[in-house]
C-alpha cells in the first residue's frame, strides 16, 4: 500500500444478530491490519447506523493504542439522524465527539447527498474495508465505485458465491 494509505467503509444497516459477534471481530483485525502491515492511519466513514458505526467504534479502539490513527466521519447531511433513536443518536454522538475530523456534505437532507458522501469516501481512499451481502443499494454501488476506480476492496460479509463478481 502506498504512503498516506486511507481506509473507507461501507456496508448495510442491518447486520444479522447470528452474524453480528464474527462482523465486529474481523473488522477489529481488519482494522489492525490494515494500520499494522498497510500503513493505514485515516479511515473514513460515513456515520451510519450498523457498519459504519461499528467500523467507527473499531477504530476508535484501535487509535487508543496507535496514536497515528485517526478517523474521520463523512456524513452525508446535518440532519442524518433525524428519524434515530434516543440511543443510537447517542452513540452517534459519542462517535462524532471522539472523531479527529467531521466532514458533512450537505447541511441537510436533499436527494443525492447519500450518494455523493459515498463518492466522497472512495474518492479519498486508497482501500474500500465493506460488509456487503447484496448486489443492489448503496452499498453495493459504492463497492462498485471503488473497484471502478481500482480500490482494493476487502468483504467481511460471510461469502456468497460471484457476489463482488457481479457488481
Amino acid at each position: 500500500m502506498e504512503a498516506n494509505a486511507v481506509c473507507c467503509f461501507t456496508g448495510h444497516r442491518r447486520i444479522p444478530g447470528a452474524v453480528l459477534p464474527r462482523v465486529i471481530s474481523s473488522l477489529r483485525r481488519e482494522v489492525l491490519r490494515l494500520v499494522r502491515d498497510e500503513g493505514v492511519t485515516r479511515f473514513l466513514s460515513g456515520g451510519a447506523l450498523g457498519f459504519d458505526t461499528l467500523a467507527a467504534e473499531a477504530v476508535l479502539e484501535i487509535a487508543a493504542d496507535y496514536p497515528c490513527v485517526s478517523l474521520v466521519i463523512v456524513r452525508p447531511c446535518e440532519d442524518q439522524t433525524r428519524g434515530w433513536s434516543r440511543a443510537d443518536i447517542a452513540r452517534y454522538n459519542a462517535i462524532l465527539d471522539r472523531a479527529s475530523e467531521v466532514i458533512t456534505i450537505a447541511p441537510a437532507y436533499r436527494p443525492g447527498c447519500m450518494q455523493a458522501r459515498n463518492r466522497y469516501l472512495v474518492e479519498h481512499s486508497t482501500v474500500c474495508l465493506c460488509y456487503l451481502t447484496e448486489q443492489s443499494g448503496g452499498t453495493a454501488y459504492t463497492v462498485r465505485y471503488a473497484a471502478s476506480r481500482s480500490l482494493p476492496v476487502v468483504n467481511l460479509a460471510p461469502p456468497k458465491p460471484d457476489l463482488l463478481s457481479g457488481l
